[in-house]
């Protein structure tokens, strides 16, 4: 039996869910594979090359993007435009609506990036190079390509929608952050359907590499796979990966007014800020970010069956963040505690996205995938219920809590549940 919480007393019309999901990850192409992925077991990191930095580690996606997209569309636009339009169709395809006669200037686009542009500067740079830096050479799609908005442009353009397109630049706590604004749109009745997450085409861009490289918090490993090890005392750093994950979101009472399929309904959410540091994280604002989510709920933390966490693999932050979680939930016997980046990397802005993706079936079948990679427990990552190397069946799920956090102390959390 589900809790009265805050969200399941409010008005249909305010009551806000998920109805269908879009998504490519370095582990599989929908729901359905990335999940199964994640079950056995199955890492999506690889060896990968990247300008100057040479040979180094990713999560690469392979999906077919001109499925949705024409190969003269795809070379005009950017990886993070095609890595959404993949999705965003993907999401539409599942969401049983008959696309054609949806109100186009209904529909809202709210995608999350960490950053966007980097890539096709740097091409551009590398290309006129070559031509002792002659700008004619210079791409005259270079602007539309590194706009801000670009990534939710093009899936706007693709898909024809005409309602608003924006992307919420939140450092790697995006994906939540492209959620959290689809909830609020529809809810302030700008939009009556919202496709909303986030995308990455971060292993694109060797600046990222280079950056994490000489703060010394890019893993390496003999074997990619094992790679990406959050909580383990061998740790040494982030794997970065490209990936994407876009949701249909719709009001309670158009989906059941249509009949449609609801995967979870969005209970609660909140964002704060550390306000602290660039890059080290201040465990006492993600605790509080965390609490205030559960407040806004109106649940407490024993309610929580499953903790996806953002955990990245690098000495500081993993701790920092089990710090944060031991505060809340260290009384909860009954909580479970995983993390999605043991298998597939940071995929960066769409990584809150992809990460609760991965936990909702669990709504369902009641198990929680595990974090792999995880041969010797930190001492400083100790958590009540840390599921490790084997998912677990679990007795319940009635709430599963996502944390997703990023650079310049953006702390997001989401809370998401069946529908009451």
């Amino acid at each position: 039996m589900i809790a009265m919480d805050k969200a399941a007393q409010l008005p249909d019309e305010q009551r806000i869910v998920m109805t269908a999901v879009g998504l490519t990850s370095p582990n599989g192409n929908d729901l359905e594979s990335y999940r199964q992925s994640l079950l056995s077991g199955c890492s999506g990191v690889q060896p990968y090359e990247i300008r100057y930095v040479g040979q180094t580690l990713a999560g690469v996606c392979d999906f077919p993007a001109t499925q949705y997209q024409s190969r003269k569309d795809a070379r005009r636009g950017t990886r993070a435009g095609s890595v959404g339009i993949w999705a965003a169709n993907e999401a539409v395809s599942r969401s049983g609506l008959h696309w054609e006669n949806v109100d186009k200037s209904r529909v809202g686009i709210y995608i999350g990036v960490t950053e966007h542009g980097n890539v096709e500067t740097e091409n551009e740079i590398y290309q006129i190079k070559g031509f002792d830096y002659d700008t004619q050479y210079w791409s005259h799609h270079h602007n539309p390509r590194t706009v801000a908005n670009n990534p939710a442009g093009e899936v706007a353009l693709n898909l024809g929608v005409t309602g608003p397109h924006y992307t919420i630049g939140a450092a790697c706590a995006a994906g939540n952050a492209g959620i959290i604004q689809g909830v609020q749109m529809l809810r302030l009745g700008e939009c009556d359907l919202a496709l909303a997450g986030g995308v990455s085409e971060s292993i694109h861009t060797f600046g990222i590499f280079a950056s994490f490289k000489s703060q010394g918090a890019l893993a390496h490993h003999a074997d990619p796979t094992k790679a990406c090890r959050p909580f383990d005392r061998d740790r040494n750093g982030i794997v970065v990966s490209e990936g994407a994950c876009l949701y249909i979101l719709e009001r309670l009472s158009d989906a059941r007014r249509r009949g449609a399929e609801i995967i979870a309904e969005i209970v609660s959410y909140a964002i704060n800020t550390d306000a602290t540091d660039f890059v080290l994280p201040n465990p006492e604002r993600q605790a509080q970010c965390v609490e205030m989510a559960l407040q806004r709920a109106g649940v407490s933390a024993d309610a929580i069956d499953i903790v996806s966490t953002h955990a990245t693999g690098t000495t500081s932050g993993d701790a920092q963040e089990c710090q944060a979680l031991r505060k809340v939930f260290g009384d909860c016997k009954e909580t479970h505690f995983n993390n999605t980046k043991s298998f597939i990397g940071h995929t960066m802005g769409a990584a809150g996205a992809l990460e609760l993706a991965g936990n909702l079936p669990s709504l369902q079948d009641r198990v929680c995938h595990a974090t792999i990679n995880l041969d010797h427990l930190d001492a400083d990552c100790e958590l009540p219920g840390l599921v490790d190397n084997q998912p677990r069946e679990v007795n319940r799920v009635r709430y599963i809590l996502n944390n997703s956090f990023g650079m310049l102390g953006i702390n997001s959390v989401l809370i998401v549940r069946p529908v009451a």
